[in-house]
């Protein structure tokens, strides 16, 4: 089995494949990226090509369109009839649909299998799947991929899965904003951040997310598990897809503006709930705002599940 691409998501997912006890192929552009998990006894390949020869299984992790369809230009020529391709990139339809097309002229069988977690999750084996994909394909690589995640959802036959995975990062997005803004009305009107989110999620209103975020937020905590830069990437993504489909998203289109307004004020690089610290700021309650944390002791690039 191999996997391509050694960011933060792809090194934790091949740490979860060698403690399922899979033989591991491992290839990443920056080489010395692969120096961990050798040691902990994957073999390195030498190119993208060289591991899709060697390997039934093709496992990617890759940052964004582009570096999904480069690889798949070097990778799906170089194997062999009946491997089996599956990316775990948040990537646009379009560029998937793309993918797929040279996949099956080349006789490759392709899963988009879009991820719901960080590496925090992943390694907590924790992290939830979104797969789309012939169902016979995904039944011969089900072990593989519940070895990286037990919470598997076969959504389609097609591009479904980077469909959903869009709509659930939208949602989250959403939230991140709603959270921010009752947060700002709360201490407006003297409510402590502490109680106001300690009654926000035990109430009706209290999704995962809130969870997730309650600890940082009280930190004044800001390093990244996503940043807003990457959070207005996949909106974009969000967006394209809408009009692709021919479909009116307000509150995305409205999204894409917060998002943006944050990262021009300086907050790209931080964590996309500064969507918080933003609204704070130009509401004018920003004087007892704790500075910034740049740097993250949690360095995931990867929404929280």
């Amino acid at each position: 089995m191999g996997l391509i691409g050694l960011g933060n998501m792809g090194t934790a997912i091949a740490e979860r494949l060698l403690d399922g006890g899979y033989e591991l192929l491992v290839y990443n552009r920056t080489p010395g990226k692969a120096d961990a998990l050798a040691a902990r006894g994957a073999a390195v390949a030498e190119t993208g090509a060289d591991l899709a020869a060697q390997t039934d299984v093709v496992l990617t992790s890759l940052a964004n369109d582009d570096a999904l369809e480069a690889v798949a230009a070097e990778v799906v020529p170089a194997a062999r009839p009946g491997t089996v391709f599956v990316d775990m990139s948040t990537v646009s339809p379009a560029a998937s649909a793309r993918v797929a097309s040279l996949a099956d002229a080349a006789s490759v069988a392709y899963l988009r299998a879009p991820v719901s977690g960080n590496p925090t999750v992943v390694r907590a084996g924790n992290l939830s799947i979104i797969v789309s994909g012939p169902l016979e394909t995904f039944e011969r690589v089900e072990p593989v991929i519940r070895a990286i995640g037990p919470t598997v959802h076969h959504v389609g036959d097609g591009e479904q899965a980077r469909i959903v995975k869009l709509a659930i990062n939208l949602m989250i997005a959403g939230l991140a904003q709603l959270i921010s803004e009752a947060l700002v009305l709360g201490e407006a009107a003297g409510v402590s951040r502490e109680d106001l989110l300690d009654v926000m999620a035990t109430s009706a209103a209290g999704a995962p997310f809130v969870k997730y975020k309650t600890d940082p937020l009280l930190r004044d905590d800001f390093s990244a598990t996503f940043t807003t830069a990457l959070m207005e990437k996949d909106i974009d993504l969000v967006l394209d897809a809408a009009d692709e489909a021919g479909v009116e998203l307000p509150m995305a289109r409205e999204m894409k503006a917060h998002l943006r307004a944050a990262i021009e004020a300086g907050y790209a690089d931080d964590d996309f709930i500064a969507l918080f610290l933003h609204l704070r700021s130009v509401s004018g309650l920003d004087a007892a705002a704790a500075p910034l944390s740049r740097v993250s002791e949690h360095p995931d690039q990867e929404v929280v599940r």
